[in-house]
């Protein structure tokens, strides 16, 4: 490893469904036990911590036989209020032996959508860990529908350790990292570390296991993404013993994926942007001399000149998509117009930008 110790002073962990429930569905108390030892031990050595944790459906499942048969957003809604009680109430217990408090945040995508409300869920978090209080948070499954949920808790995590200003984040998972081919195979090892702006796409397979919603692809595309905004990120294998403290005191030893952040993080506003795609009113249609010169040496911001055709409704200051001709997406970013506004001023040089150089994510 390059460094000493991944760890550093706030750290956003992810503790995924196939780390905390057993083979037969049920949770793992023995492991959320173990997962709390640790989490104290940092806090110790000064570490403040926000835990992203699933394990609610987990826990309803255990709790409730149900004759009627459910559909699968039934489920989910049932057994998630029935388990998130139980949950935060085992974690509530297990903490308090340590003399720690948590609090339960559940939250929304919609929740990230717009500015005023990712500020004020940050305010709330940043007022829980100056009083010692650490985050516990899941998505509120009872009330997010399909269509409006993440794609799993590391998109999740990956939001919240954006928005916190994270050193870094820990995705822990049931596997030692990310492999450059099938882990089973012989020949097959764990990639130690991963240069900024690294392709993985050749070594990445698209499965999942266990009752978790995302797989290998999706942790690899959170944790680039996190990393390029300038925050260490780690996978590792949450099920391994004492996983968390071997990470801050043996890493060369323990067995993980780490992606090394960008030298230079972005601004906290471009943060928030980075990861609002799914929140895109509308899409800006851009010519193939618009892209080049979007993603050119020199920041530029994108004017009116080269926008080819406007998508959507959508009002200044909503985030809009940027894509090129083929419909590939080019950027994401803040307008500074209403769609009715774009439409009737495209080809314009004399005006404001479209998208503020200062309000807009390259993808």
């Amino acid at each position: 490893m390059s460094r000493e110790s991944i760890m550093s002073n706030r750290i956003v962990i992810k503790v995924g469904s196939n780390v905390l429930t057993r083979d037969d569905g049920k949770l793992n108390v023995t492991r959320v036990s173990a997962i709390v030892d640790q989490i104290a031990w940092l806090q110790r050595q000064g570490h403040e911590v926000i835990l992203v944790s699933s394990g609610a459906m987990a826990c309803g499942r255990d709790e409730l036989k149900v004759e009627k048969k459910l559909d699968s957003v039934e489920q989910r809604q049932l057994f998630s209020a029935l388990g998130q009680v139980k949950l935060i109430g085992l974690y509530y217990d297990l903490f308090r032996e340590y003399g720690m408090h948590v609090g339960q945040v559940l939250t929304m995508k919609e929740s990230f959508s717009t500015r005023s409300d990712y500020l004020n869920q940050r305010a709330c978090m940043e007022v829980m860990l100056q009083n010692g209080v650490i985050p516990i948070i899941n998505e509120n499954d009872t009330v997010s529908v399909t269509e409006l949920m993440f794609t799993d808790n590391d998109e999740l995590a990956g939001l919240v350790a954006s928005m916190m200003d994270a050193d870094a984040m820990i995705i822990l998972s049931n596997v030692d990292g990310i492999y450059n081919g099938t882990h089973k195979a012989p020949d097959t090892h764990v990639i130690r570390e991963v240069s900024y702006g690294s392709d993985l796409s050749e070594y990445i397979q698209d499965q999942k296991s266990g009752f978790g919603r995302g797989g290998m692809i999706t942790k690899s595309r959170i944790a680039s993404k996190v990393a390029d905004e300038g925050i260490k990120v780690v996978i590792a294998n949450g099920t391994a013993e004492n996983i968390l403290i071997n990470l801050v005191t043996q890493p060369k030893d323990t067995l993980h994926t780490e992606f090394l952040p960008n030298p230079s993080p972005t601004s906290p506003v471009k943060k928030w942007i980075a990861h609002s795609e799914s929140f895109a009113k509308g899409r800006v249609h851009i010519n193939r001399k618009a892209v080049e010169a979007l993603r050119g040496d020199k920041a530029v911001s994108r004017l009116r000149v080269g926008v080819t055709a406007i998508e959507g409704e959508f009002e200044e200051g909503d985030i809009i998509s940027i894509v090129d001709d083929e419909g590939n997406l080019v950027a994401v970013g803040r307008s500074g117009y209403s769609s009715d506004e774009a439409t009737r001023h495209i080809g314009a040089h004399d005006m404001k930008p479209l998208i503020h150089y200062d309000y807009m994510y390259m993808e």
